[in-house]
């Protein structure tokens, strides 16, 4: 299944629409700045460009398995083991497999659900804004929590995590929403963090410090047990 678009992705990536009024905040401070002073137009002019960057929307082929759980972050793995679900999404207390992901300013910050399912829950719990590479962070940041569960039944959560510069998690979609692996389901502003809780028994199949990308990268498989994967970040 290829994920949202439909088209070969070109060399320049499409901006979000949520990104644009930032990129034209940012051109036309840019232009008053440089009327004022014309050696102030540049860095106005690189802020607008990072902007563009930093709000990008590629598109991405997601894999077209049920089995399969997809990292619905681009960023890189900073947590894999047991932890318990945040209250919120109603799976319980006791701990389960997860998965948290962080997102530098320099990724792209369009998450996507990591399996396909109906949205059951969505909730927004106020908090922090600590460093979202830190594990505290999924305990005591801002976050949007997501409970999708597949068409076989199995529950999925999925958490957005505010971080140091983050202030803003915007949703895309309601809660009863049927998706499809590697849909996006909101977007987290400047720099975060994204936990899957896993049902039990599933086994994760990524590395500490391994790069992942949005709706593409296979953080683990629900079917039954399986090793975990072995090797090094190089």
């Amino acid at each position: 299944m290829v994920a949202a678009e439909q088209r070969l992705p070109g060399l320049v990536p499409p901006i979000h629409r949520d990104g644009w009024k930032f990129v034209a905040f940012f051109a036309l401070a840019a232009l008053g700045l440089g009327a004022l002073w014309p050696p102030l137009f540049w860095p106005g002019l690189l802020l607008a460009a990072w902007c563009a960057w930093f709000f990008r929307d590629p598109a991405r082929v997601t894999p077209d398995d049920p089995r399969i759980v997809v990292s619905p972050a681009d960023g890189r793995v900073v947590a894999i083991g047991p932890r318990r679900p945040p209250p919120e999404l109603g799976l319980g207390g006791e701990p389960l497999p997860c998965i948290g992901i962080f997102m530098n300013v320099f990724d792209v910050h369009v998450n996507r659900t990591p399996v396909p399912g109906r949205v059951v829950e969505r909730s927004h719990h106020s908090g922090k804004f600590l460093n979202a590479s830190f594990d505290k962070a999924s305990d005591e940041n801002e976050r949007l929590s997501w409970l999708i569960e597949t068409p076989r039944g199995e529950r999925i959560g999925l958490v957005q995590i505010a971080g140091l510069v983050a202030r803003r998690i915007v949703p895309f979609v309601e809660p009863g929403a049927r998706l499809d692996a590697g849909d996006r389901v909101g977007l987290i502003r400047f720099g975060s963090r994204c936990d899957v809780y896993l049902p039990h028994g599933t086994t994760p199949l990524v590395l500490p410090g391994q790069r992942t990308l949005a709706g593409e990268t296979v953080l683990a498989e629900l079917d039954g047990p399986r090793a975990a994967r072995r090797g090094r970040v190089t």
